[in-house]
């Protein structure tokens, strides 16, 4: 999903084809309003965000997992190149949950807390 998510971002592509390939329901939602969010306001993303999920809970059909994902080197820009702010990034809380689809595993659920929350 993360990968997906960088790769739409870079254009803020809420139309992506590759968003649903690993997100399904109010998680492919949620970062399909993000897009469109970051659209209306001329926003893209460059860099990638760093990753270290952990397993909070998990059964057979679900796992959910948390991280403090570290967006320092994944940050907003304007379309004219300028940075959105002067924020420099941080480290952010995030909820996921992942449950099994058939034989593959998706992103059901997602929530990205504020910058400042891990």
């Amino acid at each position: 999903m993360w990968r997906d998510l960088t790769e739409a971002a870079k254009t803020s592509d809420a139309a992506s084809p590759h968003l649903d390939d690993h997100a399904s329901g109010a998680a492919l939602d949620t970062l399909k309003q993000g897009l469109e969010s970051a659209k209306k306001q001329k926003l893209v993303v460059r860099g990638t965000p760093r990753l270290h999920p952990e397993v909070d809970r998990e059964s057979a059909h679900k796992v959910e997992l948390w991280d403090c994902v570290d967006s320092t080197r994944w940050l907003q820009y304007k379309l004219s190149g300028e940075l959105k702010n002067d924020v420099p990034g941080g480290h952010a809380k995030a909820e996921v949950t992942v449950e099994r689809d058939g034989h593959t595993w998706k992103v059901t659920a997602f929530a990205m807390y504020r910058t400042g929350t891990c």
